[in-house]
């Protein structure tokens, strides 16, 4: 009897282990599939991360009002109705962002959490009626906000692609010369082109950096126009300055709204070093000699897109062995930090001091690393474009 007790018991307890076992690989299951889904929903990114990146768009997704609050921001700064002025002019001004229809259906939701709120109902609708009403109209409107919102970030998407096939995705291998070069858009699409080519199969090596006035699509979309110039311009014969020139008349001709385009280009002819170059209004290049000196690319233009018959002028040098010529636009000295530091021009003429003889994709790299790591989590509010070459 007393066995059969024993196995009875050893039974049982079995049957309990394995249960206990089974719960804790479910729980083991559901705390990984947690985990997973937590990775998912943060995309790796901490909690502080979250937070500054939120604090960041939402200072991003509030410059659209910022301009209907302009008149109030310098009335009324201890007066008790300026909070509801600004509460009113929030109001009216995202009235006038939505459609006429999308418009009537947020003042008929308001209309009837209001009715909520105070406690007035009619016919069938009670108070709690009028509340699912008022959230499901909301709820509605959001959801027709997001589609409208994922329809242009793909859009968006599309149009960052195209502009991707517009600059060339790695440096050309040109005898005698490194070259190396990155781009950053401060949006998904930006105003920043950069080209590096031969005119001709044995001529000069035409190296060009631009900066759009703006940023985002208008931007990008001169950016288009200023690229399929330059090509075209640069297949026919002409010294660079008729080159500027034509492509000076046809910025003119499709820029609007005051837009201009800051440039720099030159020709390198690979075997001699020799560098014919024009500054149009752009950042004047930093041009770093094997004995550590250093030379500003500087002419006297005004910006492409300005004046129609504006007469560029070049200017010339010589790139000898082991020179360094770094080509950037201004979102690099002006990237900021959280304290609001620009990144200057003295800090990146002290990092090119340090260059060595390493090649130009390796002094890039260590130039990138030391603008993120002085940015940190600060937003990025301009594009970024930087080009180095040297002769080897």
């Amino acid at each position: 009897m007393f066995d059969k007790w024993r196995t009875a018991l050893d039974s049982r307890v079995a049957k309990i282990k394995g249960s206990f076992i089974r719960l804790k690989a479910r729980a083991r299951r559901a705390w990984w599939r947690s985990q997973d889904g937590w990775q998912r929903l943060t995309a790796g990114l901490e909690i502080e991360e979250l937070w500054t990146q939120f604090k960041s768009e939402a200072v991003e997704s509030s410059r659209p009002y910022k301009q209907d609050f302009a008149g109030i921001a310098g009335k009324d700064q201890q007066s008790w109705k300026r909070p509801f002025k600004i509460l009113g002019a929030l109001f009216v001004s995202v009235l006038k962002k939505l459609s006429p229809a999308r418009r009537m259906f947020l003042l008929l939701t308001m209309c009837m959490a209001f009715l909520a709120v105070v406690d007035f109902h009619f016919l069938f609708l009670t108070r709690a009626v009028e509340f699912i009403l008022a959230f499901g109209g909301l709820l509605i409107l959001l959801v027709l906000v997001l589609a409208d919102h994922i329809s242009m970030q793909r859009d968006i998407e599309i149009a960052h692609e195209i502009q991707r096939w517009l600059v060339p995705r790695r440096a050309p291998e040109v005898p005698g010369v490194d070259l190396a070069f990155v781009t950053r858009p401060a949006k998904t699409i930006g105003g920043d082109y950069f080209d590096v080519f031969r005119r001709a199969a044995d001529g000069p090596l035409l190296m060009a950096v631009a900066d759009v006035s703006g940023k985002s699509v208008p931007a990008a979309m001169l950016m288009a126009t200023f690229q399929g110039s330059l090509r075209a311009l640069a297949g026919a014969s002409g010294t660079l300055a008729e080159l500027v020139r034509g492509l000076n008349r046809q910025v003119c001709a499709n820029s609007q709204n005051g837009r201009f385009t800051t440039a720099f280009l030159a020709e390198l002819d690979p075997a001699t070093g020799a560098l014919r170059y024009l500054c149009a209004g752009h950042n004047p290049p930093i041009l770093k000699r094997e004995d550590g000196t250093f030379e500003r690319l500087k002419s006297d233009n005004i910006p492409l897109g300005i004046e129609l018959n504006e007469d560029y002028k070049t200017g010339a040098t010589r790139l000898a062995p082991r020179d360094l010529l770094m080509i950037y636009t201004d979102g690099v000295t002006e990237a900021r930090n959280e304290d609001n530091q620009e990144f200057g021009e003295a800090r990146l003429m002290s990092l090119l001091g340090k260059a060595g003889g390493e090649r130009s994709a390796l002094t890039l790299s260590n130039l990138m690393q030391d603008l993120d790591e002085f940015v940190g989590a600060a937003v990025q509010h301009d594009d970024i474009t930087c080009l180095i070459v040297r002769r080897n």
